[in-house]
């Protein structure tokens, strides 16, 4: 047994007239304290309900989906209770992890809105240089963001099909309210993909009492403008070539090229990659690149496009292939050609391939392929369906175009 003598207290150490004066200022700091909360229970609840507040965001943020998450987090503007996205918040939206820092959401005034459609150009001058000039100048609301976003992500044929079917006297135009209707089918079929029950927010899904950018750009200061398909295909190609441009420039620095690398990490930059896989791949195209010849705007720009045609590529493999078996490069670019009517450069295949084929066997897997560049095309929001196919089309019909198709 230890013959130590027990550890005495520094409190124990002290003389009796010392500790009496420590135990009165505590009961004075003590006491204190509550007599504060007495006179002043307000701030303390306040601050109770403002940390409760808090949380109850962050759950509601958690449970919505993907792009309206993304919607309310880039979206810098606000008119009458309702939030919008400038022409910069969206293209910061698509090439962005996060929105430039601001205080808060800045409020239009009611002669700001009526001065958008000066700063907003007219279909005719449509360039790959719109939504950048236009810059905060401008409004671009939920539903908008969500049709913008399918212009991005889909081939213009099935544009072309829904077109046609709103075009009913065929002379390749349609009206302002016709395109309404358009740009509701597109966006609800990204709701139903999203899961998404239409039972939003009113700041997001209320009718809009003010013309937007896209409206007054594609249908006049009046709206009261026709908008034919032509001119239609024309802003679609603009604003992929313009979001094309912002990325590519964002890693060329004002050069003509970029170098493969930069090219590898622009098409995984928003695939489901670990840090330690993403960079085994940009070690693995190190490693064979033989030369660094880089990678001009017009091969990124077809090979992107072709990404935005990946289920038709996937059903020309199936169908050439049988089996799922791996590919040639020489397959692979006869392949995008059948499906876009591009021919892709010699260079870039190669590229391709240096990125995705992973024992250097000069074959594909174009399943892995597809999977991963899926991630890519869809920017990182891509969402699983609860309603897809038939179904789903026949839903967001019906809720676009008032007519009964239950007997379809």
């Amino acid at each position: 047994a230890s013959t130590l003598p027990p550890p005495v207290s520094r409190l124990e150490m002290l003389s009796g007239n010392s500790r009496g004066l420590i135990y009165a200022l505590a009961g004075f700091f003590g006491g204190s304290a509550f007599i504060y909360y007495l006179i002043n229970p307000e701030r303390l609840k306040l601050k109770r309900l403002q940390s409760l507040g808090e949380d109850q965001s962050d759950e509601r943020k958690r449970t919505l989906p993907p792009r309206e998450r993304r919607f309310i987090k880039f979206s810098s503007v606000e008119f009458n209770g309702q939030i919008y996205m400038t022409p910069q918040d969206f293209l910061e939206s698509v090439i962005e992890s996060e929105p430039k820092p601001r205080m808060k959401r800045r409020k239009l005034s009611v002669a700001e809105v009526e001065n958008i459609p000066s700063s907003t150009p007219s279909i005719n001058k449509s360039d790959f240089n719109t939504f950048r000039n236009m810059g905060t100048k401008g409004l671009i609301s939920y539903s908008e963001y969500l049709f913008l976003l399918t212009i991005l992500i889909k081939p213009t044929s099935g544009f072309r099909i829904a077109f046609s079917m709103l075009d009913h006297d065929g002379n390749q135009k349609i009206d302002k309210k016709e395109f309404k209707t358009l740009e509701n089918i597109f966006s609800c079929a990204i709701r139903e993909r999203n899961g998404e029950d239409g039972g939003q927010d009113d700041y997001l899904q209320k009718d809009h009492q003010v013309d937007t950018s896209i409206l007054i750009h594609l249908f006049g200061k009046r709206g009261d403008k026709e908008l034919r398909y032509k001119d239609f295909f024309t802003f679609m190609d603009n604003l992929q070539t313009e979001v094309l441009h912002v990325e590519f420039g964002e890693f060329s620095k004002g050069g003509t090229m970029i170098s493969e690398l930069d090219f590898a990490r622009i098409l995984l930059r928003y695939t489901f990659l670990n840090s330690e896989d993403y960079e085994k791949i940009l070690e693995r195209l190190y490693q064979r690149l033989e030369e660094e010849r880089g990678i001009t705007f017009q091969e990124f720009k077809d090979f992107c496009q072709f990404l935005n045609n990946l289920d038709d590529f996937q059903i020309a493999m199936r169908m050439y292939t049988l089996a799922d078996k791996p590919i040639t490069q020489g397959e692979f670019a006869r392949a995008v050609y059948i499906c876009t009517g591009k021919q892709l450069s010699a260079h870039i295949v190669q590229t391709v391939f240096h990125i995705f084929d992973e024992d250097g066997d000069g074959l594909l897997s174009y399943q892995e392929f597809v999977a991963m560049m899926k991630d890519r095309v869809h920017r990182g929001l891509k969402s699983y369906s609860r309603q897809e196919g038939w179904t789903g089309f026949k839903q967001c019909i019906k809720q676009a175009v008032p007519l009964k198709l239950d007997d379809l």
